[in-house]
């Protein structure tokens, strides 16, 4: 019975820590341009973060910015409100300060529930955070 508790406990626990790691980002604005979706400190204990997308959520490319220390971005999974998911590697060192290449998502403008990005924090010398920012482009096609 201990042994039961103990696991639901560790099952909560574990649950409040990734709905925290999880906070949403409300994006306000439809103008056309380029717009900060989310933002995240990453760091030598975990190898993936989630960015929860809420709002004016429809982009057409996404574009990761990394200053404070360099990372090595290894791939991204993009969720729809639609249901349907795009899995791109990318497998690219980004130094910091410095941005990865433009990334296209399939269908054009589409509304983002969450991007969940899995990397590699590389060595520095001081053992620095990366301070990571993901941005969206909105080209708002449909609505001319």
């Amino acid at each position: 019975m201990k042994k039961l508790v103990m696991i639901m406990m560790l099952g909560v626990t574990l649950g409040v820590n990734t709905a925290i790691a999880q906070k949403p980002e409300v994006i306000v604005s439809d103008k056309t341009g380029w717009h900060k979706i989310g933002e995240t400190k990453v760091d030598f204990k975990k190898d993936s973060d989630v960015v929860v997308v809420m709002g004016a959520d429809r982009f057409a490319s996404i574009q990761f910015k990394v200053t404070e220390a360099p990372i090595d971005l290894v791939s991204i999974v993009v969720y729809y409100e639609s249901g349907d998911s795009q899995k791109i590697k990318i497998n690219a060192a980004i130094k910091a300060p410095g941005e990865s290449k433009s990334i296209d998502l399939k269908g054009g403008e589409r509304n983002l529930k969450k991007i969940v990005f899995v990397y590699k924090t590389l060595p520095n010398r001081k053992d620095v955070k990366s301070h990571v920012e993901i941005w969206g482009l909105k080209t708002n096609t449909d609505r001319k």
